[in-house]
């Protein structure tokens, strides 16, 4: 009697399965930090798996308007040194949203527009914590650490 494996399925289901998720993890081909910077709590109720590393670029980008429903920033938290520039650049989704730091640094006007950007050179070390008051109640925060 001859058997029949199920093995070579199971294991062609199992990576197929992998690459699937792969593709859901929008930080999988990011860098994240070693040392997780203390926010205080601020990124507690947004999707925040880590701190992603942008540390070495003079320019880097932020998405508004990220995740499946919109109302994200895409990565949630970076790393960069002084004199980096970040902008933030409007997916379209999600509806209007605006960039606001909670200490006043920075303001970007309030938008749905995709494409429309918004940049803020970092001059200073610290941590930086932003959010978009539509909205801050659905965890649409953000924040930046200037090394």
């Amino acid at each position: 009697m001859r058997s029949t494996s199920r093995r070579p399925l199971l294991v062609a289901c199992a990576f197929a399965l992998a690459g699937c998720l792969g593709e859901d993890d929008p930080y999988a081909d990011e860098e994240m930090v070693e040392n997780e910077p203390d926010y205080g709590g601020w990124l507690g109720n947004a999707d925040h798996p880590g701190t992603v590393d942008r540390t070495g670029e003079g320019e880097t980008g932020v998405e508004v308007g990220a995740g499946r429903d919109g109302l994200a920033f895409f990565p949630t938290a970076i790393r960069v040194d002084r004199g980096t520039t970040v902008v933030w650049e409007w997916t379209g989704a999600g509806g209007r949203h605006n960039v606001v730091e909670r200490e006043g640094t920075f303001e970007s006007d309030q938008t749905g527009e995709a494409g429309h950007t918004f940049e803020h050179k970092f001059e200073a070390e610290g941590r930086y914590a932003y959010i978009c008051t539509p909205h801050e109640r659905q965890g649409m925060k953000g924040a930046v650490d200037v090394v």
